[in-house]
């Protein structure tokens, strides 16, 4: 059987508010918004390799909360910390760094700042170094995954924050949970679906993990995905839309869990545009059941239900 091949229409065209701007992420938000960071200039890298935590200059950052109904606009100005992801909490933003660096004598970087609508500044806490995702409940439990170098260590970190690869915080970066049964090196994915549904992937042992149960009774069980190097996936509980993986990401291939632990070979998908050609360099963001794909001026979304009833 060919790959399908599944044309995307977007529901949303942002490039009123891109002029002086650059996209720094897109991500979905536990409201099913979509958020779009912005920056008025992409910090240069150190040594043109790593990157900056403290800027040496100001920037402005924006925010779009995108519907197929309404872009609203926040501008906050004025920051000297380089910020790679917004989530909404509780009728603010939540804006974190990946990086962040330790200075010893328990002096380092807050990467994760709250803002009001207004873009005022209401509280600054930390969630560590090496940051690959950020998702946050609309109860305002906020989820943090890991990539290697937050794991084991990186940017002064002896004892990193994020060694366990993924924890989940309340909305003042108290630590409520730290995962202890998957042997996490890289934590690849991270889908929290709700309070009681968070699943993950991770490296090295390439298993799809689920933290169910919440933060006081957590609950975790392992499934093999038969699948290395996934980016990314997004599920209904049943139907699982996964990036194809090492040498594959912009395909996908969505599996069906017919027994319990076990899912399927699966069917591989490919998606193209309005204008039927291939999405070359999409951003891609995974969460609950649909995938956003971001290319250009132009947002696309997709759920594993529309997929698997071929009603796309």
């Amino acid at each position: 059987m060919s790959n399908p091949k599944i044309k995307l229409l977007p529901f949303a065209e942002i490039s009123a508010h891109l002029e002086g701007f650059d996209v720094v992420s897109t991500q979905w938000g536990g409201d099913g918004r979509v958020y779009v960071l912005l920056i008025n200039q992409i910090p240069e890298r150190k040594q043109g390799m790593f990157v900056q935590t403290k800027l040496n200059q100001t920037y402005t950052y924006k925010v779009l909360i995108v519907t197929e109904q309404s872009i609203e606009e926040v501008v906050i100005w004025g920051q000297t910390f380089n910020y790679h992801y917004v989530q909404p909490l509780h009728g603010h933003l939540l804006l974190v760094g990946a990086r962040c660096t330790y200075y010893g004598n328990d002096k380092y970087d807050l990467n994760a700042k709250v803002c009001d609508r207004e873009g005022n500044t209401i509280r600054e806490f930390l969630l560590g170094d090496g940051i690959q995702s950020v998702q946050v409940t609309e109860n305002g439990t906020i989820w943090t995954s890991y990539f290697d170098e937050g794991v084991f260590g990186n940017n002064g970190w002896n004892n990193p924050i994020g060694s366990q690869g993924l924890l989940a915080w309340d909305m003042h970066g108290n630590k409520l949970y730290e995962d202890h049964t998957a042997d996490i090196a890289d934590c690849y994915a991270l889908n929290v679906v709700n309070e009681q549904q968070v699943w993950f992937y991770y490296y090295t042992d390439f298993m799809l993990g689920c933290v169910s149960g919440g933060t006081q009774q957590p609950k975790v069980t392992l499934v093999d995905p038969n699948l290395s190097g996934s980016s990314g996936f997004c599920t209904d509980g049943y139907h699982f839309l996964f990036d194809a993986g090492y040498g594959k990401h912009g395909t996908f291939v969505l599996k069906k869990m017919e027994k319990p632990g076990t899912l399927t070979k699966g069917q591989k998908i490919e998606f193209v545009n309005e204008q039927n050609n291939p999405f070359k360099q999409a951003r891609q963001d995974f969460r609950q059941n649909r995938l956003l794909l971001s290319e250009g001026n132009l947002l696309y979304q997709v759920t594993v239900e529309e997929l698997a009833s071929g009603l796309v």
